[in-house]
């Protein structure tokens, strides 16, 4: 509430009583000198005068110093009633300390010696001013300067010598250089010394920025020193304040020492973006100097709101607005403290949504222009985030830590939040399971007017989604495109599935992982396929790769970069390779310019028992487990230590895992059972080759047939051979050739090594 009002209402109080008081005694003492001054009039007016005086001129000193100087034109005494009158009074007071030169003046005034009432009988002005050098100087002499003096007027005022009070019903005004103000009707209470303006009380406030306060009255009283103000109201071109009721209490040179307003207590901003508060106490501390403020703390249900692009509101259970100067420096909110944003679509990516702080403190800092800079919280906060409007899915996304600290840009829209110490991050939806995330600091980025830009968690980052598990030193969750960046030795695992690699990326809406730089998954878990071969086994099985595409639904990995995929001696190697982990699927890609080839290591045993390996390279290799069957295609080589074959195409089937009696499978898995090689078929042995269109090897005779083409073989000792199909007998070196009906002849031939 503003100073000056209630400085005015003090020296108002003053001032009518002074003048009443003053007017009673002038009458006593003017009485005495009249008594033995004045001759009696001729009763030619009708009415019967006791005694008159002109010139009338009364003081009274204290101390060697003058209290005060009542002058008077004119006093007439009636005997008729008992009245007398006053005309044309001049009062000057100078105080008992001769700091005051206050002066009260009037046309008329009229006492009635029986009911003791003194009544003026028109205007009353009243010039209010201090004189703190009157104690120096010389007695009754006028101020070398007037400064600004507190101006009232009113009519039909009462004084009562009897009991001291005083009481006008009709208009009080009073000005100041700086304001000027009404009331209607006032009545002062000597014995309670208490001041009373009835209604309609009003001050008009000049300068750069006018305002108006308007209440439905006022009460002031001494001991305490206080004004007490029924429903006031301060409007100005921005600005709306009002309560039920609001109490000033004055210290002793009368300047406001604190302001308590009760009950519907309301501070409204208007503008562009207007804004709002609420609360059922208001209570402001004032500085030592004149309009100083040094905090205003709101309490009870404190309710905040402001629109705009970006609408907010807020509750808390006390507000406190600590000024430095003329401007807000801290607002300190406590108690169940919530705060929410309401931000507008930004486009597909960045649907509307409501976020919400709450805490139990939250402290908000100023700059020195009066703009808001930095706020941070006290005990344990969260951050909530919820889609709003037509199609937002219903789900919710809180954030906690032990503190968050917030910036502000120039504009002061949110910058950035920061949170320390146990930071949490957790996404609810129907029917899905949580995501969490936890990590030792976090920090929120923010588009003006456009949500949350980008979210970055520190130091032991670990993430929770279903089955799938993350952990890293450093993770950056963007919800634009809703992906979830690691860095800083990143490990995810997922049903089983477990991979490192230098930094990796996770699409939080459809569940796809990106892996890139030295990655490395292990497929653990997994339960022995006995009805399968190269993949069957229990083992863990192994990639390595430069970088990962898997995919959640289906659960395919796609690794590119000299990849290397193994099962115990199983090891498949190429530049790509698209793995499916649940029905055990290999799709393996060589180079386009074909300059880097698929490369498998097949398995197979002699019949003592012996493991002879055979590497397998191709363009492409496609292999499914449940039919124990590996299809090369483009540039087939199969290789072994003493024999090479070359294709288009080759299909290696593999032996069904055995089974022990417990019916799980044995290790016995992924062993060669039989080849099938077409197109451009070549054989190759030392000293010998061999070709046609198709080639069958089986490995329970080891036995080649080459058929097609015509087949044919050439011997480095015995030549070339040829007929309608060609059967090489790997264990003995021999080599039998068929014919058909127009050749029946059959050649058996033995080369020696």
């Amino acid at each position: 509430m503003p100073l000056r009002v209630t400085r005015l209402r003090r020296w108002f109080a003053a001032g009518a009583i002074v003048v009443i008081a003053i007017v009673a005694g002038a009458y006593y003492y003017a009485k005495w000198r009249v008594e033995n001054a004045l001759k009696r009039v001729p009763e030619k007016l009708g009415i019967e005068i006791q005694q008159s005086a002109q010139g009338f001129t009364v003081s009274k000193s204290e101390g060697g110093r003058t209290l005060f100087k009542i002058q008077a034109s004119k006093v007439i005494q009636y005997k008729e009633g008992g009245r007398a009158e006053l005309h044309d009074v001049a009062i000057t007071l100078y105080g008992k300390e001769s700091n005051r030169f206050d002066q009260i003046y009037g046309s008329d005034f009229e006492y009635n010696q029986q009911t003791g009432d003194v009544v003026a009988q028109g205007e009353v002005q009243i010039d209010l001013e201090a004189n703190p050098e009157g104690i120096v100087g010389q007695d009754q002499a006028v101020p070398k300067e007037l400064k600004n003096p507190i101006h009232l007027k009113t009519s039909g005022l009462t004084f009562n010598q009897k009991t001291g009070n005083a009481a006008t019903n009709q208009k009080v005004e009073f000005r100041i250089p700086q304001a000027s103000g009404t009331a209607v009707g006032a009545t002062y209470t000597a014995k309670d010394n208490v001041l009373f303006l009835h209604s309609q009380v009003q001050v008009e406030f000049a300068g750069p920025n006018p305002s108006t306060l308007s209440a439905a009255s006022a009460r002031v009283t001494k001991n305490p020193d206080l004004i007490t103000l029924d429903h006031p109201r301060l409007a100005a071109k921005t600005e709306i304040s009002e309560a039920d009721g609001a109490r000033l209490y004055l210290r002793k040179d009368n300047t406001v020492d604190r302001v308590l307003a009760d009950g519907n207590v309301r501070a409204e901003a208007l503008g562009d973006s207007p804004s709002s508060i609420r609360s059922q106490k208001l209570e402001i501390l004032m500085g030592a100097q004149r309009d100083q403020v040094r905090s205003a703390t709101f309490s009870g249900d404190v309710q905040m709101a402001s629109a705009g692009d970006q609408p907010m509101d807020g509750t808390a259970g006390r507000v406190v607005l600590s000024f430095a100067g003329r401007n807000v420096s801290t607002v300190h909110t406590e108690d169940k403290v919530r705060f929410t944003q309401h931000q507008k679509a930004a486009g597909p990516s960045s649907p509307a949504q409501d976020v919400e702080l709450q805490a139990p403190v939250v402290d908000f800092i100023m700059t020195k222009t009066h703009r808001l800079e930095r706020a941070e919280t006290s005990g344990p906060p969260q951050i909530a985030i919820r889609p709003t409007g037509p199609g937002a899915a219903p789900q919710e996304t809180l954030v906690t830590a032990s503190k968050f600290e917030a910036a502000f840009d120039k504009d002061g829209r949110l910058n950035t939040v920061h949170g320390v110490s146990d930071t949490r991050i957790v996404t609810t939806a129907p029917d899905e399971p949580d995501r969490v995330s936890t990590s030792d600091t976090l920090d929120a980025a923010f588009r003006p007017g456009k949500g949350i830009e980008s979210l970055v968690q520190q130091g032991n980052f670990a993430y929770l989604d279903g089955e799938r598990k993350a952990w890293a030193a450093r993770a950056r969750y963007t919800p634009a495109d809703h992906m979830l960046y690691l860095t800083g030795s990143p490990r995810v695992e997922d049903g089983g599935m477990t991979t490192t690699a230098k930094s990796m990326r996770m699409d939080r809406a459809t569940g796809d992982a990106f892996a890139e730089g030295d990655v490395k998954s292990t497929y653990s878990d997994l339960k022995p396929q006995p009805g399968g071969a190269l993949l069957a086994s229990s083992s863990p099985i192994h990639v390595t790769a430069k970088n990962m595409t898997a995919h959640k639904a289906p659960s395919v990995a796609l690794y590119t970069g000299s990849v290397r995929l193994w099962q115990d001696a199983n090891v498949i190697e190429a530049p790509a390779i698209d793995f499916d982990r649940d029905h055990r699927t290999v799709v393996a890609h060589g180079s386009s310019d074909s300059s880097q080839l698929v490369s498998t290591i097949l398995i197979q045993t002699d019949k003592s028992g012996r493991v002879i390996p055979a590497k397998v390279t191709s363009n492409k290799l496609t292999y499914t487990d449940s039919e124990r069957k590996a299809h090369f295609e483009g540039n087939a080589v199969a290789k072994w230590t003493d024999l090479t074959i070359t294709s288009t195409q080759m299909d290696a089937f593999f032996q069904r895992a055995d089974q022990n009696p417990t019916g799980q499978a044995t290790s016995n898995t992924g062993k060669l059972e039989r080849m099938v090689a077409k197109g451009n078929v070549v054989v190759v042995q030392p000293k010998r080759q061999a070709t046609g269109d198709q080639l069958v090897y089986t490995t329970v005779d080891d036995k080649f047939v080459l058929t097609g083409g015509p087949p044919s073989i050439f011997d480095a000792e015995q030549g070339k051979i040829t007929g309608v199909s060609l059967t090489l007998f790997r264990h003995d070196d021999r080599v039998l050739v068929e014919g058909n009906a127009a050749s029946p002849v059959v050649t058996e031939t033995r080369v020696a090594r």
